[in-house]
């Protein structure tokens, strides 16, 4: 027998199939990772297909080894190499990495095992009680049966001399087990099946029976969509399928997973790049042996290895995160149709604010369009938007309106909660010299220094090296510094100088650089330990806050500039978003823009768009 395999080698020169013969004794199944000799050495590579003869006359190298128990690739994931290949021109092993968690390379994360111990069923109990030696040994029998039920206990949680004796005497049986290795913060919470509501039911019901394969569910901020998603999902399990759930950002996954969990139990896994390689192998491995069933993550979680796919879900489809920009290059949509036309499964693209690109394809009748127009509870909340130009020819040169002061101290009188956005971190993102207009820049990347003022230093947001922070001008020596334009940090400094007695949160790169940062910021807010929350982009989409009832805007226009094609778009889709985190439960929401250019049509739309009123602005010439 002959394996046509993929070498794990990131080069466009070896990628090719190579052959190898399959030795007599040795397992070898289609999808195997195995280990084999090329070159002067060995090296890992993916078995993509067994044959009975080679292609060629030439004498063949032997397999050395097979890698895993299992076979980790799936035949539908072989499929998946092809079509992106073809799609989008990239190498057959930079896709065949995509399908396994990256340190199963090289042998760095495997399963976690421990040593656990249970009484030996052969023996009755009394027999067993009555053959301990001492009390410590009984007191080891005694706490493997609390309640007439045999338990398995790890044995490091008992006494390990007692232990050992009683292996000996054949009165306990030791056995290896596997730990899995679980996320933090995925315990679920109410479990509670709501009732649907009028404009819930009839998406529902037109998802469930349309005969389109791609849903688009076009439904404002907190009209409910999650609730539709996870009834489509509970109807794929009870046909015996299984489901992916995707979701833009990682700081989304644990809130979303915590909803899923407390409504399918434990059949849930989550998939992101937050994940400690342990936990994600272990997840991934659920997965994999088909003891999780519903799999919520990032972009990274459309190739988790189910089979039996019955629908895959896009939560804010718009995102510009469900699109590869490094090697390999994919973008998340086509290979949910793809993985959607493999399995004959759904998809649903769900968004308050969908890409001009999927509403399109929905009006002209590739996607079938579903609306979901209001909100289960409460209005849409009203929008202002404030010129911020007339406020500095007012006198006022601060970061915020006096609208926007006004607001947030109304706000926090009442007892309620504020969200700030401004997708710009750090302090000021950049100082400069106003005497001769010297401008500190990294020395690697020639970019702009941002001013982080919490460590006083000036920071590259490219390569992320830090420089000392400027007392004088380099080159002038004058001591008159400008600041740039604000950031996140300049704006809680602010706020504190405002409302000096409240607790205020900031949530942006800085802030969430360890592992449960994110967590433990969103839950603190959830919590009502904090008053106001100021962030970037990652606080845009998704968060549930019910007391939150204010949402300022600042530096709206910002995005309008970029040179991207689609940034009225985009900022328009972040706009609203981040909008949409106000009066999403009884209380009545508010939203302030603070914006230097109010003219363009995505600032003056943003009312009448949010809040629909009889007719929308006059075009200004």
């Amino acid at each position: 027998m002959v394996a046509s395999v993929i070498v794990d080698i990131s080069s466009s020169e070896v990628d090719k199939v190579f052959e190898y013969s399959i030795p007599s004794g040795l397992d070898v199944k289609l999808g195997d990772r195995v280990c084999v000799p090329f070159g002067h050495g060995k090296v890992e590579g993916f078995c993509i297909a067994i044959k009975d003869a080679p292609d060629t006359s030439k004498e063949l190298k032997e397999i050395i080894s097979v890698l895993d128990t299992y076979s980790a690739i799936t035949q539908e994931m072989l499929a998946l190499m092809d079509y992106m290949r073809g799609k989008y021109y990239v190498r057959r092993v930079d896709c065949l990495r995509l399908f396994i968690p990256s340190k199963m390379r090289g042998g760095k994360v495997g399963e976690l095992k421990r040593h656990y111990i249970e009484l030996n069923p052969d023996i009755p109990y009394e027999d067993i009680i009555r053959s301990a030696g001492n009390k410590s040994q009984r007191s080891v029998i005694e706490r493997l049966k609390p309640s007439g039920e045999f338990l398995s206990v790890l044995t490091s949680e008992l006494s390990v001399s007692s232990v050992n004796t009683l292996i000996s005497k054949g009165l306990l049986i030791k056995s290896d087990r596997q730990i899995y290795r679980r996320p933090v913060g995925i315990d679920g919470g109410n479990s509670n099946i709501r009732e649907l509501t009028p404009s819930q039911q009839a998406a529902y019901d037109r998802i469930s029976t349309t005969p389109y394969r791609t849903v688009l569910l076009f439904g404002v901020t907190g009209s409910g969509k999650t609730e539709v998603y996870m009834r489509c999902i509970a109807d794929a399990l009870a046909n015996g399928k299984t489901a992916i759930m995707l979701v833009p950002e990682i700081s989304l996954t644990p809130q979303t997973l915590r909803v899923f969990r407390a409504r399918f139990g434990d059949v849930v896994a989550m998939l992101h790049s937050g994940l400690s390689d342990g936990e994600r192998y272990d997840e991934w491995l659920r997965i994999m042996r088909g003891e999780a069933k519903v799999v919520v993550g990032a972009r990274s979680a459309i190739f988790a290895p189910v089979k039996d796919l019955g629908i895959i879900i896009a939560d804010e489809e718009h995102d510009s995160s469900y699109v590869s920009e490094s090697n390999p290059r994919y973008i998340t949509s086509d290979i949910a149709a793809f993985r959607a036309r493999y399995n004959n499964a759904k998809v649903i693209l769900g968004s308050a604010t969908p890409s001009v690109d999927s509403y399109l394809l929905a009006k002209h009748g590739e996607y079938d369009l579903v609306r979901m127009d209001e909100r289960i509870s409460g209005e849409m909340p009203p929008i202002e938007i404030v010129n911020m130009t007339q406020e500095i020819i007012g006198g006022n040169t601060d970061i915020f309106s006096h609208r926007l002061k006004e607001e947030l101290k109304s706000v926090v009188s009442r007892g309620e909660q504020a969200i700030i956005f401004l997708n710009r971190r750090g302090h000021s993102s950049f100082v400069m010299c106003r005497k001769c207009g010297y401008t500190a820049k990294c020395s690697d990347c020639d970019v702009t220094l941002t001013y982080h003022s919490a460590e006083n230093v000036l920071k590259c947001h490219y390569c992320g090296k830090k420089y000392k922070m400027l007392d004088c001008c380099p080159e002038c020596g004058s001591t008159d510094i400008k600041y740039g334009k604000v950031g996140t940090q300049r704006v809680v400094n602010e706020l504190k100088e405002l409302l000096p007695d409240i607790n205020i949160l900031r949530m942006d790169n800085e802030t969430t650089a360890t592992k449960t940062a994110y967590l433990d910021i969103l839950s603190e807010f959830a919590s009502n330990q904090a008053q106001v929350l100021v962030g970037t982009q990652m606080i845009a989409k998704g968060h549930d806050f019910p007391n939150v009832t204010l949402v300022g805007i600042l530096d709206a226009d910002m995005s309008l500039y970029f040179s991207d094609y689609r940034s009225s778009e985009r900022t328009f889709q972040l706009i609203t978003q981040v909008a949409g985190r106000a009066g999403r439960a009884v209380k009545q929401g508010k939203v302030i823009i603070q914006t230097f250019s109010p003219r363009p049509y995505v600032i003056r739309y943003m009312t009448c768009l949010l809040y629909p009123s009889p007719s929308p602005p006059d075009r200004q010439k």
